[in-house]
């Protein structure tokens, strides 16, 4: 039952990651951190591997490579950043903290004029991805909110190229420091089908997502993101995982 479990959270997640850009950590990871934590955080980011080259090819035409390289080098420097704060800071004040800022800004976004990213916005945006993806599991809803203007092939093109680049670093530095092992890689591997059939579906889906679908999609991504770290950084919550994992893991949405 486990197996099916996690199995049929990953085809869901791929769906809707390969659909509109972001959201595949946002299904997967809050069920694997109860049924299968061994896949935190290392399994999820192998996982979305092949995810993200998948829909940065299938997109390729429309990449903002201007943008890729601001955010990829913040997302460099936010690695190394996440990874100590992996070590030295507790996993619910971080969530707190990353959940609190990721709804204000959603909201504040929904209700704020069309802009266009700067490219201090693009390298603060891959500083911020950098630290809560390798610390937390999250990196989805800095990168939403600052495409969310873009027209939509744009916008899961880029993102999905800032993925797989900024995950080649993050699963790095786990590996250099014990984090990530052929454990985790076998794990992985084992739900490399469900993912595929989860990629096939999206592939339809993503043909009638219009710009404003997609940016309402984001927001909500982002919104509830964020209230899912909010919830994870309870004492509840947090009590609960003990009882049921012997200690925290980072398990945060992306």
């Amino acid at each position: 039952m486990t197996d099916i479990a996690i199995a049929l959270a990953v085809t869901v997640a791929g769906l809707i990651q390969g659909a509109i850009g972001v959201g595949f950590a946002l299904v997967v990871a809050p069920i694997a951190a109860i049924i299968r934590p061994d896949l935190l955080p290392g399994g999820i980011l192998v996982l979305m591997l092949p995810l993200n080259a998948f829909v940065a090819w299938r997109e390729r035409s429309h990449f903002d490579l201007r943008s890729v390289s601001w955010i990829t080098t913040g997302r460099f420097g936010g690695t190394f950043v996440g990874f100590w704060i992996l070590v030295a800071v507790t996993t619910p004040m971080l969530n707190l903290i990353v959940g609190a800022t990721t709804v204000l800004a959603a909201v504040a976004t929904k209700f704020a004029p069309k802009f266009t990213p700067s490219p201090a916005a693009y390298l603060g945006a891959g500083l911020i991805t950098g630290v809560t993806e390798t610390a937390t599991g999250i990196g989805g809803p800095p990168l939403a909110l600052v495409y969310q203007h873009h027209p939509a092939p744009t916008l899961r093109a880029t993102i999905a190229l800032c993925f797989l680049l900024g995950e080649i670093f993050s699963l790095a530095v786990l590996a250099m420091k014990g984090r990530l092992g052929l454990a985790e890689c076998s794990t992985a591997l084992a739900l490399m089908v469900p993912l595929v059939l989860g990629l096939a579906g999206s592939g339809v889906v993503h043909r009638w997502l219009s710009a404003e679908r997609l940016r309402n999609a984001l927001l909500v991504f982002a919104v509830v993101s964020g209230v899912v770290l909010i919830i994870q950084s309870s004492p509840v919550q947090n009590t609960t995982d003990r009882d049921q994992r012997g200690q925290l893991r980072p398990s945060a949405p992306r």
